[in-house]
């Protein structure tokens, strides 16, 4: 059965015998019933989908419809088609359409078949495995709460008493066969820590120490004093905080090397100057993860704001010196922890952090090379772009893919950021910014599209901000350039390295799989019709090259949708936010569908929020999916 809770609501409008429907349906009826309240409604696209249900209920006066039938998830119906509307209940109005099916509108290569592990699940970002090809288990990480709009709200949706909080984080334990065995770490309260729980804020990631071997299994979530990298007891689902308190910014990825733990410590800001958007007054500085000297540069807020790089909101320090892992938060130095990083810690002794690479806006996707790789030792690390933002706002930036390695000395080597955007200069006019409301110095104003700035506010912007100025006087050390770049807004947030046996068609051994996100309505699409965007999918890499000779990467698309668009947005059975790709035991690629946001909708006016009270992006229970990808 892979079938969990979902929260959108079926409606069959049934004009025959009411009893004796609910017959077939093995369910009882008494016209006392009272209906269910009804998150949604429903569509019946072209084709031939599976609807699961389970009947939950109620009848709704004949005077309105006849006979009207309300479904919730898990029922098999053979031979219907339809889509559920599913919604927020938090937030009416904002539903959206929710049919993977098994992913009939998802184009992959010849020898590959797409198909649906487990569905209906909220918020999925990570995945781990533990077993074998003949037995094996799937824990899937449910992320919780996204904090971006009133409507994503656990505490809310707690006080409504509503069943099954999707916005308190949990995992999900099923068998290689999508029956679901247990549910770990939820918490109970989702307006207070729970000791033996995780954090109801949003958790991150999820791996085992010895990959599908097993061992302790490690989590990043985000407690109410900072980010904590935790333990879960894979049985009874005990949490144990092991390193806490550190800085804010995503925790990202979790890799595991030779008896270390590794983690993505994401940037605090947009880049690298604490804004607005960055929280203002209550944002988290930048702490450097070796000695930097800043530019005499300051970054304009407005109202007589201005602010220099790692450097407390509306506080200036041109030229100033800013010692390894100096928090201006705190007025402290904590060893080894600093943003825009990825650090690590022995296993043996883990509060013994230090920092491995650096230089990254926010170097989210983690994975170690195999053994018999070109890169083999090496750490890929996937890299989100700079916005169109803040104080320091820029446009077009890339994601990136970079190969991480500490230095001979010990120290970690460095990529870049806040200066450096992919290959090139932050400087340069390729990524001068356009305007747009995310940016502190714009006055918004809705009748000049597309930068919705009152032409004073852009004018303002364009003259202090293009070109983008630099955040630091000089580099720490010689920049390590990335391996490649992939297009602004994709959103490179999983990675993952293909076994001998998923090598056929365009994949070569030694491949691997990077999951796209895709973008969040903060600027205009990343490509002009006819070409097609760049983001919601999978795409694959292979490596050319070999021990003692150049490696080149081949890049190209694996798997997306047949219109490059959300799923939601174009009614079809594929892809909304793939965040997370990993192979199982069985050889097959499992992606992790976040499932349906509705967005600032500047990339697509479909995706976007219906009322503006809903901004800025509005989480959707119960459209997350895990998808299979396997060889034939």
């Amino acid at each position: 059965m892979r079938r969990v809770a979902a929260y959108g609501t079926v409606v069959l409008i049934f004009k025959g015998d009411l009893q004796l429907f609910c017959k077939i349906f093995g369910t009882a009826f008494s016209p006392g019933d009272a209906a269910i309240r009804t998150l949604g409604a429903v569509g019946m696209p072209k084709g031939g989908m599976r609807l699961a249900a389970r009947i939950a209920v109620s009848h709704i006066a004949e005077s309105s419809f006849k006979s009207v039938i309300l479904l919730t998830a898990s029922l098999t119906l053979p031979g219907v088609a339809m889509a559920a509307s599913v919604g927020n209940p938090l937030c009416p109005g904002e539903e959206v359409s929710f049919n993977p099916g098994n992913g009939e509108d998802i184009v992959v290569p010849a020898g590959f078949k797409v198909s649906v592990f487990a569905e209906g699940l909220n918020f999925p970002t990570g995945i781990a495995f533990r077993g074998n090809a003949q037995r094996f288990e799937v824990y899937v990480l449910e992320s919780g709460v996204f904090p971006t709009s009133p409507c994503n709200d656990g505490v809310a949706w707690q006080a409504k008493g509503l069943p099954g909080n999707p916005f308190t984080p949990d995992i999900r334990v099923f068998d290689q066969g999508a029956h679901l065995l247990r549910t770990l770490g939820k918490p109970p309260d989702a307006s207070a820590e729970t000791a033996g729980a995780f954090s109801p804020k949003a958790v991150v990631d999820i791996a085992f120490e010895h990959g599908a071997a097993g061992g302790r299994l490690f989590a990043t979530d985000n407690a109410g004093d900072g980010r904590r990298i935790v333990t879960v007891e894979p049985a009874n689902g005990k949490v144990a905080p092991l390193i806490t308190k550190l800085p804010g910014g995503p925790t990202g990825q979790l890799g595991f090397q030779n008896g270390w733990i590794y983690w993505g410590a994401g940037a605090t800001t947009n880049s690298g100057v604490v804004s607005k958007s960055d929280g203002g007054p209550f944002g988290q500085p930048e702490i450097p993860c070796q000695d930097v000297t800043l530019s005499q540069n300051v970054f304009d807020s407005g109202a007589g704001i201005f602010t220099s790089g790692y450097s407390l909101f509306d506080h200036t320090n041109p030229g100033g010196t800013v010692p390894a892992y100096f928090n201006a938060a705190t007025g402290k130095i904590r060893s080894g922890v600093c943003t825009g990083a990825v650090l690590r810690a022995p296993l043996a002794d883990i509060n013994a952090i230090e920092p491995f690479s650096w230089g990254y806006r926010n170097g989210y996707a983690l994975r170690f090379a195999p053994d018999d790789h070109p890169l083999a030792g090496g750490l890929l690390v996937g890299e989100n772009g700079a916005d169109d933002a803040g104080a320091r706002p820029s446009h077009n930036a890339p994601d990136a893919l970079h190969l991480a390695r500490q230095n001979p000395d010990g120290t970690p080597d460095y990529h870049g950021w806040p200066d450096r955007y992919g290959f090139l200069p932050a400087s340069q006019a390729v990524f001068n910014p356009i305007g747009g409301p995310a940016l502190d110095l714009c006055v918004f104003d809705a009748s000049n599209p597309p930068s919705n700035c009152t032409p004073a506010s852009l004018a303002q912007i364009l003259a202090e901000d293009a070109p983008i100025r630099d955040v630091l006087a000089r580099p720490p050390q010689p920049i390590t350039s990335p391996l490649a770049i992939t297009a602004a807004s994709g959103s490179l947030t999983g990675i993952d390295f293909a076994p001998k046996n998923f090598a056929r068609g365009p994949v070569e051994k030694g491949a691997a799989l990077f999951s796209l996100e895709g973008d969040f309505g903060f600027t205009a699409a990343n490509a002009i019709a006819p070409a097609p965007e760049v983001g919601h999918e999978v795409q694959l890499i292979n490596f050319v090259g070999g021990p003692g000779q150049p490696i080149s990467l081949a890049i190209e698309r694996f798997a997306h949708n047949k219109t490059f668009e959300q799923a939601f947005a174009d009614g079809l059975r594929g892809f909304n936010r793939p965040t997370n790709v990993r192979f199982g035991p069985d050889g097959c690629a499992y992606v992790a569908d976040y499932g349906a946001i509705r967005d600032l909708g500047r990339s697509d006016p479909d995706t976007g929020f219906k009322n503006p009270a809903d901004a800025a992006l509005v989480q959707i229970p119960g459209t997350g999916v895990i998808w299979k990808i396997c060889s034939e």
